[in-house]
C-alpha cells in the first residue's frame, strides 16, 4: 500500500548510471537536514548512533497507521490481508537487497536482539564445555558481552583477535586463534568506533576449515557497503534498521535457513504455534518460529522503505561517495596540530567513522563531553564517549572518544565545518 506522495519521494535509480551521488538533491529527500541546532545549520555527523530517514520512510509509516493499521496473519478481513501483505514483503525485500533467501530473515527488534537470539538457540545448544568461542577486541558490547555470558553457560572458552596501532585486526596469530575447538567466530562488518573493515572473506575462510560457525554484526556494514550474505559464506547476519534509514524497533537476523530449522525458539507465546496441547506445543517453520508476538509491523514497512530508498540509490555509489569523503576527511585531519586520530589511515580499509581526540594544550586531552557540547552550539552532532566498546577505549588507554560518523547525506563541506569546529575548540580550552 503505497500513497503516489511517497512514490515522489523516493529517488530515481542511479545505480547503473555510473555516476557520483548528487548528494545536494539527495538530501532534499531528508526533513530533518534542513532544521538549525542553536541557529546554526544541522550538521548531521552521528549517523553510526542513527541514520536519518528519508520522507519516504516517515510517509509509508504513517500510511500504514492511516490505512491498514491491523495485526497481520491473525485476520481475514482486508486490513489484516494488507498488513500481512505489507509485513512479509518487507521481509522479501530486505532478502533481495542482501541476496538471502526469505525463510532465513528473522525480524528483531533490532541488532542486538538478533546477535542474542543466536548466542541463545543456537550457542548454548551447539557448544560444548572446552570448546572456544572467537570475538575481537574491536567488537561493540552488543557482539562481545552475549557470548560472554554464553562461554559461561556452556563452559566454553572465549578467545580474542587483538587489534594493532593502526586500528586493523591483528591477523598473524589467526591460525593459532582459529583452532578445531573453535565453533563459531563472532566479528563486526564494521567498527562502530574505528570504521576498520575486517577482511571477512579471510576469517570466514578460517572459521569454514576448521568446521566453525561465523556470525557477523552488519549494523555498520549493511548501511554502507554491497553485501551478498550467500557469497559472503557466513552463516549468521545481524542487522540493524534504525542505521540504514530505517527506523527503530526493527533489526533483522539473517541466516542459512536449514540453522534456523534446527534452533530452538528464543521466544514463545502467539504467533509462532503450529499446536498447543496440555501436554505440549509444536512450532511452525522458521522464520515465524521466531516471531513469537505481535511483530513490529510500522517498523518492518519502514524498514521495506529504506530497503527501496537504498536500492534505487545504489549501494556501490553509496561505498563510493563514503570512500571520497574518508579520503578527503583523513587529508584535513593530516593537518590538525594536537589532534588524535585512531583507526587506518588507509582509506580502503576502513569507513567513514571518525573517532579522535583533541590535545588540550597542556598533555592532556580535551574531554570529549566537553567537545561534543561545543561542537552542539555549532549545531553539529557527533557522539561522545566509549561507544559501547570499552575492551577498545582500553585497547588505546582512553576513557573515551569524539565520534564523528558520516552517511550518504554527508558533504565534504560539512567535513570542512567539522574540521573548523575542531580548531576552535583547541583555542577555547587551551587558549592556542
Amino acid at each position: 500500500m503505497t500513497t503516489d506522495a511517497t512514490i515522489q519521494t523516493l529517488p530515481e535509480r542511479q545505480e547503473s548510471t555510473g555516476e557520483p551521488l548528487d548528494v545536494l538533491k539527495l538530501r532534499k529527500d531528508f526533513p530533518i537536514l534542513s532544521r538549525k541546532v542553536k541557529g546554526k545549520r544541522l550538521i548531521y555527523l552521528d549517523s553510526a548512533a542513527t541514520s536519518q530517514k528519508p520522507a519516504s520512510v516517515v510517509e509509508k509509516m504513517d500510511d500504514y497507521y492511516r490505512r491498514y493499521n491491523a495485526n497481520p496473519h491473525r485476520g481475514i478481513h482486508t486490513l489484516s490481508e494488507e498488513a500481512t501483505a505489507e509485513y512479509e514483503g518487507a521481509r522479501e525485500k530486505l532478502a533481495r537487497f542482501l541476496n538471502a533467501h526469505s525463510s532465513g530473515v528473522v525480524f528483531t527488534k533490532n541488532c542486538t536482539e538478533a546477535i542474542n537470539l543466536v548466542a541463545y538457540a543456537w550457542a548454548r545448544k551447539n557448544i560444548r564445555p572446552g570448546e572456544e568461542i572467537l570475538c575481537t577486541v574491536l567488537e561493540h558490547h552488543s557482539n562481545l558481552v552475549p557470548w560472554q555470558l554464553a562461554a559461561e553457560d556452556t563452559g566454553a572458552k572465549l578467545r580474542y583477535i587483538p587489534v594493532t596501532n593502526e586500528g586493523d585486526l591483528d591477523l598473524a596469530y589467526l591460525a593459532e586463534l582459529v583452532t578445531p575447538k573453535t565453533r563459531l567466530v563472532a566479528v563486526s562488518g564494521a567498527s562502530n568506533v574505528l570504521g576498520t573493515l575486517p577482511d571477512l572473506r579471510l576469517l570466514i575462510a578460517a572459521a569454514r576449515a576448521v568446521g566453525a560457525k561465523v556470525l557477523i554484526d552488519g549494523a555498520q556494514l549493511v548501511p554502507h557497503s554491497p553485501v551478498d550474505f550467500q557469497a559472503l559464506g557466513a552463516d549468521f547476519l545481524a542487522v540493524a534498521g534504525h542505521k540504514m534509514l530505517g527506523p527503530t524497533g526493527i533489526g533483522a537476523l539473517i541466516a542459512r535457513p536449514e540453522l534456523l530449522e534446527e534452533m530452538d525458539p528464543f521466544l514463545s507465546g502467539g504467533g509462532m504455534i503450529l499446536d498447543v496441547t496440555l501436554e505440549g506445543s509444536k512450532w511452525i517453520e522458521p522464520p515465524w518460529k521466531f516471531e513469537a508476538g505481535t511483530p513490529p509491523v510500522a517498523e518492518a514497512v519502514g524498514l521495506g522503505a529504506a530497503v527501496e530508498y537504498l536500492e534505487k540509490i545504489g549501494m556501490e555509489r553509496v561505498r563510493q561517495h563514503e570512500l571520497e569523503l574518508t579520503r578527503y576527511a583523513l587529508e584535513r585531519f593530516s593537518r590538525i596540530e594536537d589532534f588524535q586520530l585512531y583507526g587506518s589511515l588507509h582509506p580502503e580499509r576502513r569507513g567513514a567513522t571518525f573517532s579522535f581526540n583533541i590535545g588540550d594544550g597542556r598533555g592532556g586531552i580535551i574531554h570529549p563531553h566537553d567537545v561534543g557540547t561545543f561542537f552542539d552550539n555549532e549545531g553539529i552532532a557527533i557522539r561522545a564517549g566509549h561507544h559501547c566498546a570499552k575492551t577498545l577505549m582500553k585497547r588505546f588507554a582512553v576513557v573515551s572518544m569524539c565520534r564523528a560518523s558520516c552517511y550518504l547525506y554527508n558533504t565534504p563541506e560539512e567535513i570542512d565545518r567539522l574540521v573548523e569546529a575542531i580548531e576552535g575548540v583547541r583555542k577555547f580550552f587551551s587558549g592556542v
